[in-house]
Parts: C-alpha cells; sequence; structure tokens
C-alpha cells in the first residue's frame, strides 16, 4: 500500500481521541511485522471473534448522532470494530505503528473502515463485513487515507493506482 501526502484524519477519530487521548498518544515505530502462520492464525481469530461479538449498528442507532467512534458495547459500526481489534491486537502484542486505521470506499460508494495489519509481506486488512484477512489488494475498496505509521494522529492518502476524489469528511 502506497502512502502519499498528509490528509486531514476523519472527524470521528479527532473527537475520539479527544474522549480517549492516551489511546491516541504518539507510539514508537517498530518493524512491520515477520508474516508467519503464528500472526496470521493469532490475527484471524481474533478479527472472527470480534465481528461474532458484536452486533453491527450504525451510531444513529445506538447514539442518536451520524458519526461516533468508540469502544463497542456489544454492538457498533464500522470502525468501533477497527478500534476493538486495534485495542485487542495490540494488548496480544503487536506495535500499534503495524496496526493502523484506514478509510476506504465501498463499491457502492459509502465511505468505511478497516483495520491495516503492516507486515513484512504487505499489508493486510481485518475488516467486519468479512471474516478472512486478506491482502489489501485482494479487497474490493478504494483505500483513501489511513493513519502515519509513525504518529496516529497524522494521516496520509493512499494512493491506490485509481483516479479518486479524496474527502476530509470520510469518517468510516
Amino acid at each position: 500500500m502506497k502512502v502519499g501526502l498528509a490528509i486531514k484524519s476523519p472527524i470521528g477519530y479527532t473527537v475520539f481521541c479527544t474522549n480517549n487521548p492516551v489511546d491516541c498518544a504518539k507510539f514508537d515505530v517498530s518493524s512491520p511485522m515477520k508474516l508467519d502462520p503464528v500472526l496470521m492464525n493469532l490475527v484471524a481469530r481474533l478479527n472472527t471473534s470480534v465481528n461474532l461479538k458484536i452486533k453491527a449498528r450504525s451510531d444513529a442507532e445506538i447514539y442518536g448522532v451520524p458519526e461516533y467512534w468508540t469502544y463497542p458495547d456489544g454492538a457498533g459500526d464500522c470502525e468501533d470494530y477497527v478500534l476493538e481489534k486495534r485495542r485487542l491486537l495490540h494488548q496480544a502484542g503487536i506495535a500499534l505503528s503495524n496496526l493502523l486505521i484506514t478509510v476506504v470506499r465501498q463499491a457502492n460508494g459509502e465511505g468505511h473502515a478497516v483495520l491495516t495489519l503492516r507486515t513484512d509481506g504487505g499489508d493486510f486488512i481485518l475488516d467486519n463485513l468479512d471474516w478472512r484477512v486478506k491482502h489489501w489488494s485482494d479487497t474490493p475498496y478504494v483505500y483513501l487515507k489511513r493513519q502515519s505509521e509513525t504518529d496516529p494522529n497524522h494521516w496520509q492518502a493512499i494512493e491506490d493506482g485509481q483516479q479518486v476524489t479524496v474527502s476530509a469528511s470520510v469518517a468510516r
């Protein structure tokens, strides 16, 4: 996944960081994870587990607002799944610089959030819409932006070879 210029973070992330500053603190940068069966087994199990334990519901249904990023309490939308997976994988020993929140556009045009796992074998996607952990290029998405691997509060546009207008207002 090739990243480019700096871009604004999603507003939902900015508000999340205001409410959870410890979870958005600058992290130590590490090399991409070594891609091996042990790592992929851990990631696949956690991806499936989180996807099964959270009921998909919109922020409007849960909180009465169009966008609200938070750790889920039994229900949530795409970015809530991402935050939970990121937290649990970090607790399992994966550096936050290898767990990057990523904003994509679905085929239907809607924004969506996924978690990118950086490895020495490429970037892999954990998604609440798919139980499989896939290489980013094997997903059906147009990639818009993601957190920088050097600072969680800096975001970068993604250059995926398609002509895309990137909007700073895309939140999930």
